[in-house]
């Protein structure tokens, strides 16, 4: 059993780990990956039709514990508690909830020090204590329905001077468990890495030139309050850049890899599908800015730019955090958007069945993209879809949202060969 501490307002864990608002759903993955013999049948929940209205649920089915993390900046929103049997709770070091001690409604008054009443929701039956971040339920009859004329305790009246137990405990930002939001990503997450807060799409005479990020990471200042640690920084990489151009401006990626093979080589037009390459061309993987860098082997340049949405169902799901990209894009001649004012802007939520009449002619025929694994032979997630538009190549999932958008620039006479 789970012996665990809560901090209202953040978090939920132990000296070993700890699950904390704002945190990334990858940096939860890695706690639980971390604590595989502890902590068993995880579950993850989301919608496949519609994953940005359907919260993404960790649910630690052994432990009764849920995390739910927003779908749009896949952070940590609320920590859920909903069967308190399973795991041990304290506050300040003193046990609240264990097999010892019953998590009743005078227990949590004095373990929390409760100072106004309660709220009743006569629909579920349940008599809710709020306090700043954090939040008891304990399930009522309607016919105890308390009258708040004395106090919450005092106002409530059961047979038998039996007290009701709690059912379910949620931590959470704020005054309000309906209207919470994920904070900010803490700074105990960032762990020295570098995340994106947004990256744009620079363009030269509508062909793709480079991106422009803008970043967050921990400043090094002596502050001790976080946001005055917390730094905003603009880069821009381009196309033809070297490759100690990209570190200097990025960091050094968080992995290195080398491209083995090019299974897309046979739909080149050149001949230069039928011989092997002497050398092999080389990505900078950064996970936490959601974005590949495919560097030329010959001239150690940038020559590709590859950026993921991370979304649910997607075979590299949680390998990435999310892009959040912004693509001015020229729509087609005689498209129905031509003359309007708003620019058409392609963005990691944009969904492709909006757009595509937009961008493609009846003509423009996607291309089928198989994944496998080197355990499993088949893809558990089924295949996407790829669009050639713009010196971009646009991967969409079943669900017509788009996985990937690869960048290359036709100045590059081998960037469009071997995609």
């Amino acid at each position: 059993m789970l012996d665990l501490e809560v901090v209202p307002e953040r978090s939920l864990g132990n000296e070993q780990w700890e699950f904390t608002l704002g945190m990334p759903f990858m940096q939860a993955v890695n706690i639980l990956k971390r604590q595989c013999r502890i902590i068993k049948n995880v579950q993850v929940v989301y919608s496949e039709s519609t994953p940005l209205s359907v919260d993404i649920v960790l649910n630690l089915s052994q432990d009764g514990i849920r995390l739910l993390f927003d779908p749009v900046v896949q952070r940590l929103k609320i920590i859920e508690v909903y069967n308190l049997k399973k795991v041990k709770l304290k506050y300040c070091g003193v046990h609240f909830n264990s097999p010892q001690v019953i998590p009743t409604i005078e227990q949590i008054d004095q373990s929390f020090g409760a100072t106004h009443p309660g709220i009743y929701d006569s629909a579920h039956q349940l008599f809710i204590l709020n306090f700043r971040g954090l939040s008891f339920s304990f399930p009522i009859d309607s016919k105890f329905e308390p009258h708040y004329t004395h106090g919450y305790l005092s106002s409530l009246q059961f047979p038998n001077g039996a007290s009701p137990v709690v059912s379910r405990m949620c931590i959470y930002t704020g005054n309000s468990l309906a209207d919470t939001k994920p904070p900010p990503m803490p700074l105990s997450c960032f762990h020295g890495n570098v995340y994106t807060d947004s990256v744009v799409v620079l363009f030269d005479n509508d062909i793709p030139a480079g991106l422009k990020f803008i970043l967050t990471t921990e400043g090094s200042g002596p502050g001790k309050i976080s946001e005055q640690r917390r730094r905003i920084l603009e880069r821009t990489v381009k196309f033809g850049d070297c490759a100690q151009s990209i570190v200097s401006a990025l960091g050094s990626p968080s992995k290195f890899f080398y491209k083995s093979e090019d299974k897309m080589r046979i739909h080149s037009s050149s001949s230069k599908k039928l011989t092997p390459a002497k050398n092999s061309d080389y990505f900078f993987n950064y996970f936490t800015l959601g974005v590949d860098v495919l560097i030329d082997a010959c001239t150690h340049t940038v020559k590709k730019f590859v950026l993921h949405t991370n979304y649910p169902g997607h075979f590299n799901f949680n390998m990435y955090y999310r892009c959040d990209f912004r693509i001015p894009m020229p729509v087609i001649r005689g498209s129905k958007a031509v003359g309007t004012e708003e620019p058409l802007v392609l963005t990691s939520f944009t969904k492709w069945d909006q757009v595509q009449d937009l961008l493609l002619t009846p003509a423009h025929k996607p291309v089928v993209l198989n994944r496998a694994s080197s355990t499993n032979s088949t893809n558990p997630f089924g295949s996407t879809f790829c669009y050639g538009v713009n010196h971009m190549v646009v991967e969409v999932m079943p669900n017509n949202h788009i996985a990937s958008v690869t960048l290359y620039n036709s100045k590059n006479k081998n960037s469009r060969d071997d995609l």
